[in-house]
């Protein structure tokens, strides 16, 4: 824990936030510029995805090893370098000659932004020393995303339409190089007291998992789900997941601890994660295609169209954490998916000549369930937690949430691409091409209620005390709001 007199907590947030915007515009960005992208390098629907997911995949697989080597050889010198890769990498994404490279590009972009999120959160955690501080740094540092993704959209369409497509990267450096100076200039640093040891199996076979999946989900379009190739990828998963157990079971500091997942609410968050980021994704891509693609709108006119959504995640989530503080998880869990899910009902008869204010509705319903979801994630992921076992238990969560994100945008455009094959392509079969994917969300959206009902009552409380008796000589366990660490769980 940093306590110099000579830090200065207020630079260090700003300079942490500055990373935060760097790569949060960036997913908002990129998603407006992909007609664009596909129009200047050409490539398919599946180029397309590679070029969302190759970013996401590698961040996905690196987040928890990015925060432990922070922990380990420096958080400072971690951070900073993953501004360098991420800059670096989107030049190369600016200067990109042909799809495939765009997609390994975007695979060097995202090792830099598993370098920075994990990291900057922990060094905001080991600058702001009281815990009222720290809230209010944490709440800062989590509007910026909100600010970020509400920019996103306006500035990608902007740049797309008045400069071309490889502005939407080369517009990193000039906020990634005041960020690497105040970086340099006032972040300490600063290394963990105890590090856990690296578990290079268990890493190895998440990587290898989720690549496998990611791979036959989105190739399955282009080679039939019949295909041995995209059979194999899918088998190379499902041995993996059973691999993995089974290491996970017998290692002594497993990157998956499997204690934590007899805890009700941390599974329930861990799966929630999944469900609310693959809508979220699933949104942002089928949308960013349909307003270009469909309604032939220029990506200016399709960035501001999609505003709404940004702005609903800026105003509701602060009220989320507010209400997680008052009410615990269940409310906010309960009502995000009745945004996503209202949101995407609206969306199962699309057409191209949908009225906009139906557009614009659920863009805002989306928005705000989607800004509601994060915090009571987060909040059900380390309730009841050893203090030594909540960061992992966090960044677990926050991997999840890739995870989601991930095999939202490969699934979602592999059943959208499987109408398009058989259709001629025009505007009117790209927004049918989407109706199932809506009525997945809505699924999808019911599962986030369910799982947010049930994993938030009294006998789900239970469970997390019951894993936490597994850790041994843990500490006193993560005070959260709606838990207590007494034997009585709280009234629901």
């Amino acid at each position: 824990m940093i306590r110099s007199s000579s830090v200065k907590p207020h630079l260090v947030l700003a300079a942490c936030c500055l990373s935060l915007f760097l790569v949060m515009m960036d997913v908002t960005i990129v998603n407006v510029a992909l007609p664009a992208i596909r129009a200047g390098l050409g490539g398919g629907l599946s180029t397309l995805q590679w070029v969302v997911d190759a970013y996401t995949l590698v961040v996905a697989t690196l987040l928890v090893l990015a925060g432990s080597t922070a922990d380990r050889i420096g958080r400072r010198l971690v951070f900073t370098s993953g501004i360098v890769v991420f800059c670096l990498g989107s030049v190369l994404c600016g200067l990109a000659p042909s799809a495939w490279a765009l997609v390994l590009a975007r695979g060097f972009q995202g090792l830099g932004g598993a370098m920075l999120n994990p990291v900057a959160l922990s060094i905001i955690a080991n600058v702001f020393v009281e815990p009222a501080a720290r809230a209010r740094a944490i709440g800062v540092w989590g509007a910026m995303s909100g600010l970020a993704l509400a920019l996103g959209p306006l500035i990608g369409g902007m740049l797309t339409t008045l400069v071309g497509w490889r502005a939407v990267f080369l517009v990193n450096l000039p906020v990634g190089a005041p960020a690497l100076v105040l970086s340099l200039r006032v972040i300490p640093e600063s290394r963990a007291v105890h590090v856990r040891p690296i578990d290079r199996a268990g890493q190895a076979l998440v990587a290898l998992i989720l690549a496998a999946a990611t791979a036959a989900l989105i190739e399955a379009r282009d080679y039939g789900w019949d295909a041995p190739v995209i059979r194999a990828g899918l088998a190379i998963a499902a041995v993996g997941l059973v691999v993995l157990y089974r290491v996970e079971r017998r290692s002594a500091h497993p990157l998956l601890d499997l204690r934590f997942f007899r805890a009700l609410p941390f599974s329930g968050a861990i799966v929630i994660a999944v469900f609310a980021f693959a809508i979220f994704s699933s949104f942002l891509f089928l949308n960013t295609l349909y307003l270009q693609e469909s309604r032939g709108l220029s990506a200016m006119r399709a960035g501001l169209y999609t505003l709404p959504f940004a702005l609903g995640v800026v105003v509701c989530a602060p009220l989320s954490g507010q209400l997680v503080g008052a009410r615990g998880a269940r409310l906010p869990l309960m009502l995000s998916a009745c945004g996503l899910g209202s949101g995407a009902l609206l969306l199962t008869g699309l057409t191209p000549a949908t009225p906009p204010g139906v557009l614009l509705l659920s863009y805002s319903l989306c928005g705000c369930g989607f800004g509601l979801c994060n915090a009571p994630i987060t909040n059900s992921a380390v309730s009841g937690m050893p203090r030594d076992q909540a960061g992992l238990a966090a960044a677990l969560a926050s991997t999840s949430r890739q995870v989601g994100a991930l095999l939202g945008v490969a699934l979602s455009g592999t059943m959208m691409g499987a109408v398009l094959t058989r259709a001629a392509g025009s505007g009117a079969a790209l927004a049918l091409a989407t109706h199932r994917i809506w009525w997945l969300l809505v699924a999808l959206s019911c599962a986030v209620g369910a799982l947010g009902f049930f994993t938030t009552g009294g006998r789900a409380r239970a469970s997390a005390q019951a894993a936490r008796a597994l850790f041994d000589d843990a500490p006193a366990p993560v005070p959260v709001a709606g838990y207590r660490t007494d034997s009585t769980p709280p009234s629901t």
